[in-house]
């Protein structure tokens, strides 16, 4: 939200047409309210085009919750996830966007919004459902110290404050929970083209904590230092914290250009180990003529790369094993019927030598922090997946989507759940991820299943 609310007049002359207007004017903001924005500057950033076509955009151009100084939003994602593969737990593997298969979940449900009040700016989206417990076991930053980080924060999927100075085309600047940018895909389904992401996007950070700085160059870019406690984490895993940048540039509104850069030393307890990533996407809308059948098209193109050193791993390899990763993804969509269908076609793939981007399946209960001797993530062990999904939306009004999704997915090595699940007959026993006697989940190379999902934004 880009909020440009401070008012400035500059007398030019003494003259009495001039304390005229300046009078006229004070007389205005005394009847004005402490809130109301300053319209003097029309080059809002990015406001020179509709970018709702975006993949990681809201489609919604109104808000019925819109009041002077708070702009409420509401969101919920509801699906059901048929596994070809019927695990017997209904439990998904390698994925954060759904958890459970072959029944109904809620997966996201949000209250929140914007405030705005002259120059000060704060945002905060709650979050329930499956997003609450399966982002928080993502971040193992917790296991480092006291009071129960992921506990505090499992409910919030942005909590920041900011201030906006009118200089340039605007700067914020926001300190506490914030959305990331890395990967394209919105962490909200409402937002993107597919429900299920491809691997570029699954796999790298939904959310920072932190500072951001929002520098708006000009109408068309922006330029955002982050100063962070780490890659996706509410804590700090060693003594650095992460930094990034992001640059987002905009030439027309049939163009988006973004790239964003990170370093970092994400490891805990292994502080000599480093990590760099570069996330780079073009989107271009190629076709838009209303009123046609096909009456607007447009594709989106990731390519990630990034590599850990230090700690008994390397970028190239040599003595000490490779750790890096290289992704990509692609989507083609077409929009229907004005609007009200769209058909989406794409996937990607990529390869993580070391595994460390790669999410762990949660066999016995396991989360990034306990890690599983069931599925490793030594120095030099390898993976290798690719993905393709096929999505048809609908899309009655500017605040529903319903959605069907095929989903295909394939790795080197067993990942997804079979049809024996990952959860022990018991239950969890034990330590979250530990060895059980007698117990092995049933894991597999490939995975097929339909998403149905139903999204709302208020």
């Amino acid at each position: 939200m880009y909020r440009f609310t401070h008012s400035r007049i500059r007398i030019e002359s003494c003259s009495r047409s001039a304390i005229a207007a300046l009078l006229l004017a004070s007389a205005a903001r005394a009847q004005s309210g402490p809130c109301d924005a300053d319209t003097s500057r029309t080059r809002e950033p990015f406001a020179f085009a509709d970018f709702t076509w975006l993949n990681g955009n809201s489609r919604t151009h109104d808000s019925p919750l819109s009041f002077t100084a708070f702009t409420g939003e509401f969101r919920a994602d509801v699906s059901y996830i048929g596994d070809f593969n019927h695990p017997r737990d209904h439990t998904l593997s390698g994925t954060s966007e759904s958890g459970r298969t072959n029944e109904v979940q809620v997966q996201q449900l949000g209250l929140g919004g914007d405030f705005h009040c002259g120059p000060v700016r704060g945002r905060l989206m709650t979050q329930f459902g499956m997003y609450s417990t399966m982002t928080a076991r993502n971040d193992p930053s917790p296991g480092r110290g006291q009071w129960q980080l992921a506990d505090a924060y499992r409910y919030l999927s942005e909590a920041y404050g900011g201030r906006h100075w009118s200089a340039m085309n605007g700067i914020n600047l926001d300190a506490g929970i914030f959305m990331s940018y890395v990967g394209l895909f919105s962490y909200y389904n409402f937002d993107n083209w597919a429900y299920q992401p491809s691997y570029v996007s699954s796999n790298t950070p939904w959310f920072f904590t932190g500072l951001r700085l929002q520098l708006f160059v000009s109408d068309r870019l922006k330029i955002e230092p982050w100063l962070v406690n780490g890659w996706q984490s509410y804590g700090m895993f060693n003594e650095a914290p992460g930094i990034g940048t992001q640059i987002l540039y905009r030439p027309s509104g049939a163009v988006s250009l973004l790239s964003n850069s990170y370093y970092g030393r994400d490891w805990l307890g292994i502080p000599d180990r480093w990590r760099v990533h570069t996330d780079n996407s073009l989107q271009v809308k190629y076709r838009d003529a209303p009123h046609s059948v096909i009456d607007k098209s447009a594709f989106s193109l990731t390519a990630d790369a990034g590599c850990e050193s230090g700690g008994g791993v390397s970028c190239a390899g040599g003595p000490s094993p490779a750790q890096y990763f290289l992704g990509f993804m692609l989507y083609d969509r077409n929009w229907i019927a004005d609007d009200k269908l769209a058909l989406t076609v794409g996937g990607g793939a990529m390869s993580n030598p070391g595994r460390y981007l790669v999410l762990v399946p949660p066999i016995n209960g396991a989360t990034a922090l306990s890690g599983t001797p069931y599925f490793s993530a030594n120095p030099g062990d390898q993976f290798k997946a690719w993905d393709a999904t096929l999505t048809l939306d609908y899309m009655p009004d500017q605040f529903t989507t319903f959605r069907v999704e095929l989903n295909h997915r394939e790795a080197n090595t067993p990942y997804f759940a079979g049809g024996g699940g990952l959860t022990p007959s018991s239950g969890n026993v034990g330590a979250p991820g530990s060895i059980v006697q007698g117990f092995r989940p049933d894991l597999r190379k490939l995975e097929t299943r339909l998403n149905l999902a139903l999204l709302v934004k208020l």
